[in-house]
């Protein structure tokens, strides 16, 4: 019967080798990714079969909102109760969650019973768009001068979390106006993320100006939540729906989905 308990660093071959298996590593080509930083940040836990990791699960905070960012168990232990022990373990039961549900209708029914009903699509774009004109010229900022403009949209402060991702070397940090984006760039690719505003025309003026910035590059990739106003609109630019999740919350509007878009990652 597997056990859980929390991701040590020797664990973390093993958590990256359940993560390659799911293709979640492909964007991150550097260390520290994502993982790291959950781990820092105690927030990793593993599911351990015979000494080995079958299985991990890691959130990540915004104030008192818990975001479920990873939840994945190895195709032979599914079924096993690990996935089961994981949420119980990383979820609390008195605060407000969320998560980037699978369209997985078994992960779907799995969130609903712990708490967390569905709410909209979040739809994973990409493309090789043409430069929009930017309503908005954009200036090069730090994490920490869009923390509060990120609370805001997001749900939440996370401002260690933000300064840990702006410190990467291939991210960028953004503004226009009452709106902000953060964009990380890989080899022949940009993800821009998380991005928001004061008012859904500032989140599209931010995610625009932004877009601007990097008009050479050939695909960008961006996840909007459906009932975002900009998701027509990036359409009409080029972009197309590459994948799609379902966002489930324990309240029916933990954060603001016409002027906000996660980081697929971060949340």
């Amino acid at each position: 019967m597997p056990t859980v308990r929390p991701a040590t660093a020797a664990d973390l071959p093993g958590v990256r080798a359940v993560a390659e298996h799911f293709g979640n590593l492909s964007h991150w080509l550097r260390r520290p990714d994502y993982l790291d930083r959950e781990h820092d940040t105690g927030r990793l836990w593993v599911g351990v079969h015979d000494r080995a990791v079958v299985g991990f699960g890691g959130t990540t905070a915004r104030g008192a909102l818990t975001h479920l960012a990873d939840l994945f168990v190895l195709p032979e232990h599914q079924s096993s109760g690990v996935g089961q022990a994981l949420l119980a373990r990383l979820l609390p039961v008195d605060a407000p969650r969320i998560v980037f549900a699978s369209s997985d209708p078994r992960a779907v029914a799995l969130y609903t019973r712990q708490g967390m009903l569905p709410c909209c699509p979040l739809l994973y774009l990409r493309g090789s768009p043409g430069t929009p004109p930017p309503p908005h010229p954009a200036r090069r900022v730090t994490a920490a001068d869009l923390a509060d403009l990120d609370a805001a949209a997001s749900g939440g402060p996370r401002r260690a979390d933000l300064a840990w991702y702006g410190a990467l070397p291939e991210v960028s940090a953004w503004r226009a106006g009452d709106g902000y984006a953060f964009a990380r760039t890989v080899p022949g690719e940009l993800l821009l993320g998380p991005a928001g505003g004061a008012t859904p025309e500032d989140c599209a003026a931010a995610v625009l100006a932004a877009l601007a910035e990097y008009g050479d590059v050939p695909t960008v990739r961006l996840v909007v939540f459906g009932p975002n106003p900009l998701l027509p609109l990036l359409l009409a630019y080029g972009f197309r729906v590459a994948d799609m999740d379902v966002f489930a919350a324990s309240e029916s509007a933990p954060l603001p989905f016409d002027r906000y878009l996660p980081h697929p990652d971060l949340g």
